[in-house]
């Protein structure tokens, strides 16, 4: 009788591996299937790009690289910019190796945003962020991106002629101001905000049949981090700063590639072609936005840009090869250097974390009945965030 529930559960794993494997299958035939497609959709003018490709301009293909670069340390100083603001100091080359990283992860991995962003995360928290604050790096830096190419987008449909919903624009801008003046109220008002939060705590803690007080201190720890974020017009203008020129720099790639095709394509139409590629290729159809962002960019590149169709599918080539397979290899070969060894001591740190988390919520608990039931204050003393582990980095840059 013991051993059926066994052969049951044994059972199980074939089943499992056979539906993995049968999942594998599918995404290998997706891949082919999206590379044939994409190779149907170029053979036509694959003659004609090839001969502009074998005329290159070296030098353009060169500014090409380095606007790319530029572009990628644009962002890392923004991750820099805010994590300063919320009391983390970082040096710009750990910044920018972390961007690289997640950067390959997002281009080359099956739903890579996913990775990307828990890999960002779990860094910035080494490097000392508090949960709040590493989230609030995500969030705010994630939106700024957002609010860049809609920008972007707009002014090149203006540019272009065309029509623009009003309301593409005005929501990520909105969204960056909200994050903004919600982290600031916080810091200014925290008695406030902790009134609502242990009025709400109650009223769940009674509907859960817990003590009244039982995570009153998980609250006001997160309202301690939420405080040690302090966006100043400094960093805000910086970090903004380094958005322009994250955003421009990549623009100037496309345009780069434009020019060492022999193409010279039309500013509006090249602003109009990077936002609309870069919006498709925000959408997790295929790694990169593999075949999808190549046609968008041909596209767009023709009928906006005003360039030949020969031309386009030879700068697009650049451009990818670029900002996609260039940046994806040298993200890998950093991650490999610089972060492959993590792995045991993220090990390590999530056992400290979750040992520390436990004895935390067991002692918040422990008062709070004490508090319901003699009348004490219901303190708990916190320990430092990350017990054991080192996260200052001593030398900013």
């Amino acid at each position: 009788m013991v051993a059926e529930p066994r052969s049951e559960h044994a059972a199980g794993g074939p089943r499992t591996r056979n539906r993995l494997r049968w999942l594998k299958w599918v995404a290998g035939i997706a891949l082919i299937a999206l590379l044939v497609g994409e190779a149907i959709y170029l053979w036509p003018r694959l003659h004609e790009s090839w001969q502009a490709l074998t005329e290159i301009h070296w030098g353009w293909l060169a500014v090409c690289i380095v606007t790319q670069a530029v572009s990628l340390s644009a962002f890392g100083r923004v991750q820099k910019q805010l994590l300063q603001a919320g009391g983390v100091r970082v040096r710009q080359s750990k910044s920018l190796s972390v961007i690289y990283g997640s950067t390959a992860m997002s281009l080359t991995l099956p739903a890579g945003q996913v990775f990307s962003t828990a890999f960002t995360y779990r860094e910035t928290r080494r490097w000392g962020a508090s949960p709040v604050v590493a989230s609030w790096q995500l969030a705010i830096s994630g939106v700024i991106a957002a609010a860049g190419l809609a920008v972007l987008g707009v002014g090149g449909a203006l540019l272009v002629g065309g029509s623009v919903n009003t309301f593409t624009l005005v929501l990520p801008i909105a969204g960056v101001l909200a994050i903004v003046f919600a982290v600031r109220y916080v810091s200014e008002h925290p008695q406030s905000i902790r009134s609502v939060a242990r009025w709400v705590l109650h009223k769940v803690n009674d509907v859960r049949n817990q003590p009244p007080d039982a995570g009153q201190g998980r609250i006001d720890e997160v309202i301690e981090q939420v405080q040690s974020v302090q966006l100043g017009k400094r960093d805000a203008g910086l970090t903004l700063s380094w958005s322009v020129v994250h955003r421009l720099a990549d623009v100037a790639c496309l345009g780069v590639a434009c020019l060492a095709v022999g193409a010279e394509p039309r500013l509006s139409g090249l602003l109009f072609a990077f936002a609309a590629a870069k919006a498709v290729g925000s959408v997790p159809l295929a790694p990169g936005g593999l075949v999808v962002v190549d046609a968008t960019l041909i596209a767009l590149l023709t009928s906006a840009a005003s360039i030949s169709a020969s031309q386009a599918v030879a700068a697009a080539f650049v451009y990818r090869a670029v900002s996609f397979i260039l940046v994806a290899i040298v993200g890998w070969i950093v991650f490999l250097v610089l972060f492959r060894n993590h792995r045991h001591e993220d090990l390590e740190y999530d056992i400290a974390f979750e040992q520390r988390e436990t004895k935390e919520l067991q002692r918040e608990a422990k008062n709070a009945r004490t508090d319901a039931e003699f009348g004490g204050d219901g303190s708990t003393h916190r320990e430092p965030q990350n017990p054991g582990i080192d996260k200052t980095d001593p030398e900013p840059a």
